[in-house]
């Protein structure tokens, strides 16, 4: 078997790229991105990756991670890049990466990386806020409603710079009232579909947009959930599967045949509508 870390004068070139789809569930959503990123290179060395490494003065791993979603959130669909020295099986390092991680860091797809590149491919994202003890069929519609007939919600938010104050209704595609089970009794569903763009509009931003435009009775903390981020659908808003292309390019170096991610763009790169 291939040494999982090298020494920095016998250091080897990358031969494969994967692409890691993972989700941080239930207690871990508050694992902040830097203890993610301690707890992935634990996982790779335990698993036994023949990572590669950069070169120059101070080698680190070659993992790049794409749209992480703010502590405290969780997600269905975070992703990241990591490169090999030697090729590997997607699904094996999928479940041995599952295996060395602790539970409710879960590893949900691995796949070979095709052409471009990921991070470009993250044009939105969509979301699920639960707000307890909020009424969804009167109070959360009449909120909702409320929100999107503004063409401005200005918001603030600490930042590393200080307070910063800034729009949060023109990054929302799509806001509406999910009729989903709701985790307690009294619970109204909020799904919005968010543009990615600067300054990053964040789920928890929408909210205090809607609680600025209207009074909500929550009871209790919100719960955010990522359930999706890729290309922009913008002929309906929704959000589409950023790893097809990868899949599509695999199955086409497999049979020889071309996927239909690969011969045609992707209809997030078209223009957006700037309300639902």
């Amino acid at each position: 078997m291939a040494p999982v870390q090298a020494p920095p004068s016998q250091q080897l070139p990358a031969v494969q790229k994967l692409r890691v789809r993972f989700a941080k569930r239930g207690r871990l959503r508050f694992t902040s991105h830097r203890d993610f990123q301690r707890a992935f290179e634990r996982a790779v060395r335990r698993a036994e990756l023949p990572v590669a490494f950069s070169h120059g003065f101070s080698p680190h791993p070659k993992i790049s991670y794409a749209g992480a979603a703010p502590t405290g959130a969780a997600s269905e669909a975070e992703y990241l890049e990591i490169s090999l020295t030697h090729e590997r099986d997607a699904e094996q390092v999928r479940a041995a990466l599952d295996e060395a991680l602790p539970p409710g860091l879960d590893v949900l797809e691995v796949v070979v990386a095709g052409p471009g590149a990921l991070a470009e491919r993250l044009e939105a994202s969509e979301w699920r806020i639960a707000l307890p003890g909020v009424d969804p069929e009167v109070a959360a519609a009449a909120a909702v409603e409320a929100f999107l007939a503004r063409e401005e919600i200005l918001v603030e938010r600490m930042t590393k710079r200080g307070l910063r104050s800034f729009d949060c209704r023109g990054a929302v595609l799509r806001l509406t009232v999910a009729h989903e089970p709701a985790p307690v009794a009294t619970c109204a569903i909020l799904q919005v579909v968010l543009r990615h763009g600067t300054p990053a509009v964040r789920p928890d931003d929408v909210l205090a947009g809607v609680l600025e435009v209207a009074t909500l009775p929550v009871t209790g903390p919100a719960l955010l959930t990522r359930l999706a981020q890729g290309p922009l659908i913008a002929a309906t808003g929704t959000v589409d599967d950023p790893l097809a292309r990868d899949r599509d390019a695999t199955q086409a170096t497999a049979t020889g045949q071309v996927g239909p991610h690969q011969t045609h763009p992707a209809e997030g790169d078209a223009a957006a509508p700037s309300v639902p």
